[in-house]
């Protein structure tokens, strides 16, 4: 299977337009949560290592920025796994800085107890935090966490993070139907994100498809409700309840756009067939990468997704 490193740019409900740097091989994580879009972790670990040389994500990133169409905001880092999990994270967001554009980590927030962890995220010049649940029980069941990990020490960690980062600290709660949206679950979120004093708060629902088929996004009175309880602790929360768009890169290469993109970012039947109609190739493309195991088709919502098969 073709190595993606960099993919996009695709449009991000928070960051604009963004070239995703995909730093850990598919499915090394420190959670597993219920929701997550590229299924069930596989390969948990909690130890930080190197995965690709620091030199070849600068190389792999700077040929799709080459190549990219458009402006790009962010060069973000939003792997197949936990970014954080890259012995060499900090080294490699100074590299790309050097490209001129600001660079951004996506995390789950599981190993911001360790202070190597901190000091790399202190170079990326934003940082979005997932902060799910506080309490334990919910955290177990949402999350699915390495059994190492400690709810207590990683809230303590984000806190510690927060007072020192000059940079732009956002942070994402991950409503689930039945599993972490009753009132309890978010006034006690909503009073922990208050401490952070993050930029901005989103408010986000599975709108991809899940890892797991039981996962379901919740009713609009209790997602507004959440989003009320919310704003009155926190002030500055956005929805991230819509589907983000169809403006995603197109390098010339439809097979390796199609490709680069779904092995991290599920795309939308309407937004592959923009996709194609921009490199002027037809509907047989996809039936064509479906029948040679590299890319699957799934439903969810009523809307048809394109994932890469890993």
């Amino acid at each position: 299977m073709v190595e993606m490193i960099a993919f996009g740019p695709v449009p991000s409900r928070r960051l604009g337009r963004s070239v995703g740097v995909n730093n850990i091989p598919p499915k090394k994580c420190t959670y597993s949560c219920i929701y997550c879009q590229i299924g069930g972790a596989y390969k948990m670990g909690i130890t930080r290592r190197e995965f690709y040389e620091p030199d070849h994500i600068l190389n792999e990133v700077r040929k799709k920025v080459v190549t990219a169409k458009g402006t790009i905001d962010y060069l973000t880092f939003v792997p197949d796994g936990e970014p954080t999990l890259d012995v060499n994270l900090g080294h490699e967001i100074k590299l790309l800085k050097k490209l001129g554009i600001k660079v951004a980590v996506i995390t789950n927030s599981s190993l911001m107890h360790s202070p190597d962890v901190r000091e790399d995220l202190m170079e990326a010049d934003l940082v979005s935090v997932k902060v799910d649940s506080t309490q334990e029980d919910v955290w177990k069941r949402i999350n699915r966490p390495h059994g190492k990990l400690n709810i207590n020490s990683i809230l303590n960690g984000l806190l510690s993070f927060s007072g020192e980062y000059e940079g732009k600290l956002i942070t994402e709660t991950m409503l689930v139907k039945g599993v972490n949206d009753s009132d309890e679950n978010v006034n006690r979120v909503g009073s922990f994100i208050s401490e952070l004093k993050a930029e901005k708060s989103y408010l986000s629902v599975p709108i991809r498809p899940p890892a797991e088929k039981s996962v379901h996004i919740a009713d609009a009175s209790t997602i507004n409700r959440a989003y009320q309880i919310l704003k009155t602790k926190i002030g500055n929360v956005e929805y991230l309840i819509g589907y983000e768009g169809n403006e995603f890169g197109f390098s010339g290469d439809v097979k390796r756009d199609i490709l680069s993109t779904t092995s991290v970012h599920p795309m939308r039947q309407d937004a592959v067939e923009i996709l194609l109609k921009q490199a002027n190739c037809k509907w047989s493309v996809v039936n064509e990468l479906i029948e040679q195991g590299q890319l699957v088709e799934t439903e969810y919502n009523k809307h048809k997704f394109y994932m890469r098969k890993i």
